[in-house]
């Protein structure tokens, strides 16, 4: 009953959102709403939130995971990073918690514990916004996600403090993972490619490092994000973290399945709920202005803040621990704030188009470590995005003769390629002040190797604004993307696929002729 119940109406409100305009999540949200007001007439059985937690807690368990199998340690020590996340989790415990305790009788603790539950940002709704958009590699997802990474830290460690909790002193064994890093890569190269990976992806993330580190007084969270760092330097990372992809979404529905069944709220959670929603502005402020002051440039500013300006699923796990009678309060202010940060994370480089002559005046005048190039030497060929697709297009155009430059916004992925004595930098396609600034003059050829089709879309249609009229040409997995992509400025977009068969045929044709001879 749980799963016909909560699946259908997770589907039907998902599909009615979509329709909208608002991500899918939205309407997710909604259905755990639906069913705790409708579970006592349909028959829904007492167990189904603690059976929701569960399926939750999994799904939160392999986004984490696979969250590490792209992060790298050297992003978590950069000081927009660390200071970033410090000074703002200062800032709006102060603020947050002289707001409260002016409007309320409230103990001065639990006054603290609730500033702190909502100075958090979500790790779920962010990592799952930017992942859905291919930038958790770009800067400013990078940055985004070291932040949160952070808040947790400090969620886990408030937990502990105000729970009596601490860890046990088996604990100190974390610090000797890094040893278990070959086994781990050659379990993972014994694995293959089919059902054993997607199922060692699993027992790491929930049992080696959510149970494990449960066992040893530490969150089960954080386990899961440190195997996945564990494995995110082994070449077949990323092909792990496509073999979970799936499985982590269904998990994932519960997830906000299980926020609506922390309970229905009455009118003073309601009441509390839409006055937080109204000041989450000022967390997102906050942000821009902080990663404004350690040099970002605006555009990485404004779409790190946009994607933090949220509350947290860490402060029901703060409030589920030591705030119980604060927790639908709590849930409701969470959901509200995905409701309202999911579209506007949907349209951030629009909006940030629209606010870009607003926002780029408030830069620092120094050298950004985010900065893009104005020039792209002596290239007359470009490859955007440099990943499988892009580094063979550009090997063999190379090979070839020509002078080929390589444009990717993962500073990790263009020093790998720099090690091999590539010529790629860092560059954003979908960053209207590259395209402002950049000199287009000695170009006569784009590839726009991205995955993602929307970056595509705009990186072809600045392309055109800027007056090219060379040939562009991109790739695409679905016909109705190839189509996207030609209305918006692209020559030829080959289907993958498609090309792929006919490659094969190709060969298979050279074959049978050299054997007729």
């Amino acid at each position: 009953m749980i799963e016909v119940v909560g699946l259908s109406l997770a589907f039907v409100l998902g599909l009615l959102v979509k329709r909208i305009g608002l991500p899918p999540l939205v309407g997710f949200l909604l259905a755990g709403f639906g069913l705790n007001a409708l579970g006592p007439y349909v028959g829904l059985p007492s167990y189904t939130g603690p059976v929701l937690e569960h399926i939750a807690h999994l799904g939160v368990l392999l986004l984490l995971f696979t969250v590490g199998l792209k992060l790298k340690l050297k992003n978590l020590v950069q000081p927009v990073v660390v200071g970033g996340a410090l000074l703002h989790f200062g800032i709006t415990v102060v603020v947050f918690g002289a707001g409260i305790a002016f409007f309320t009788d409230l103990p001065i603790a639990t006054v603290i514990l609730l500033a702190v539950a909502l100075s958090f940002s979500s790790t779920v709704l962010a990592a799952k916004t930017l992942e859905a958009k291919r930038e958790l590699g770009a800067f400013h997802g990078r940055v985004a996600i070291g932040i949160l990474i952070i808040q947790d830290l400090i969620a886990l460690l408030v937990l502990s403090v105000a729970g009596g909790h601490s860890p046990s002193w088996w604990a100190l064994l974390v610090f000797a993972l890094p040893l278990l890093r070959p086994v781990l890569y050659w379990l993972l190269d014994m694995a293959g490619h089919d059902e054993l990976m997607v199922l060692m992806g699993m027992v790491l993330a929930v049992a080696v490092g959510g149970m494990g580190f449960e066992s040893l007084g530490l969150s089960s969270e954080l386990g899961a994000l440190a195997m996945g760092v564990l494995l995110s330097g082994h070449t077949r990372s990323q092909e792990l973290s496509h073999s979970l992809w799936g499985l982590k979404e269904v998990f994932l529905i519960g997830f906000f399945l299980q926020i609506g069944m922390n309970g229905l709220p009455d009118a003073q959670a309601l009441i509390f709920a839409a006055v937080f929603a109204l000041v989450l502005p000022l967390k997102g402020l906050l942000f821009f202005g902080l990663l404004i002051l350690f040099r970002l440039r605006a555009r990485n500013a404004f779409l790190g803040a946009l994607s933090l300006t949220c509350y947290s699923e860490f402060g029901l796990i703060v409030a589920a621990g030591v705030l119980e009678e604060w927790l639908v309060p709590l849930a409701i202010t969470v959901a509200l704030s995905f409701i309202i940060a999911a579209p506007l994370n949907r349209l951030a480089h629009p909006i940030f188009e629209w606010l870009e002559l607003k926002l780029i005046p408030l830069e620092r005048h120094s050298m950004h470590p985010d900065e893009q190039p104005a020039s792209l030497g002596d290239a007359t060929i470009v490859v955007m995005g440099m990943g499988r697709t892009g580094t063979a297009a550009y090997l063999a155009l190379e090979d070839r003769g020509y002078k080929v430059v390589g444009l990717d916004s993962d500073p990790d992925k263009v020093a790998r390629q720099q090690d091999k004595s590539r010529t790629v930098v860092y560059a954003d396609a979908e960053d209207i002040s590259f395209w402002h600034a950049v000199d287009l003059s000695g170009i006569d050829a784009f590839i726009i190797a991205m995955p993602d089709t929307e970056g595509v879309v705009v990186a072809a249609r600045q392309i055109r604004r800027q007056g090219f009229k060379g040939p562009v040409v991109t790739h695409a997995l679905y016909e109705d993307a190839a189509i996207l992509m030609k209305a918006a400025g692209a020559d030829e977009t080959f289907l993958t696929m498609n090309s792929a068969g006919m490659g094969l045929a190709e060969r298979a044709s050279a074959r049978l002729a050299g054997h007729g001879q």
